[in-house]
């Protein structure tokens, strides 16, 4: 579930950013990144975070053997773009919402391995 829905924000991201939507761009880059997160954590610990505060997120998955540390940055340097391309009037920069959709495939390409690894799974390139 969390990884179809990771991989559908983050097509959607790549697809508004190549239209130079940059504000849908970050945003669906972020939610991208959360589902990735939760799908890393459910196929290696069970667990995902059940609060609104998506700190909780990078703290669960920091401790998550081998890609936790990688994940847990991407997804830091992620969050705080949030609120920015959701709710603040200012456009998000082209620079930051292509620096967003970069670390969202990033984190969903190892989502992909991770559930691959966990379902026995060829891991998909």
């Amino acid at each position: 579930m969390f990884m179809a829905k990771a991989e559908e924000f983050v097509a959607t991201a790549e697809d508004a950013l190549a239209e130079g939507r940059n504000s849908p761009a970050a945003g669906n880059a972020v939610h991208a990144a959360i589902n990735a997160a939760d799908a890393i954590l459910g196929a290696r610990t069970g667990q995902r975070a059940a609060g609104q505060d998506h700190d909780q997120v990078v703290e669960l998955i920091v401790a998550v053997p081998g890609i936790g540390r990688d994940a847990a940055n991407r997804l830091r340097r992620l969050l705080p773009l949030k609120t920015k391309a959701e709710y603040d009037p200012t456009p998000v920069s082209a620079s930051d919402a292509r620096r967003a959709v970069q670390q969202a495939h990033a984190l969903v390409v190892i989502a992909r391995r991770v559930v691959a690894e966990r379902l026995g799974l060829d891991t998909p390139d």
